[in-house]
């Protein structure tokens, strides 16, 4: 991305032979076994599947 001239340096421009940018992997130190993240999974899967249940039936 290039800073736009006369534009205080704040809006950005592609170019066409910008580099892309790899994403590096996040080391993640989660004990998947642990009974709190099993906890803490079904929790979030259970307000997920409200949300789309709430969701599907505005839409209906």
């Amino acid at each position: 991305f290039l800073p736009l001239e006369g534009k205080g340096g704040n809006h950005l421009q592609t170019t066409g032979n910008a580099k892309k940018v790899e994403a590096e992997e996040e080391e993640v130190d989660i004990d998947l076994n642990a009974p709190e993240t099993e906890k803490a999974a079904l929790a979030i899967q259970g307000k997920f599947r409200r949300f789309q249940k709430r969701k599907k039936d505005s839409t209906s």
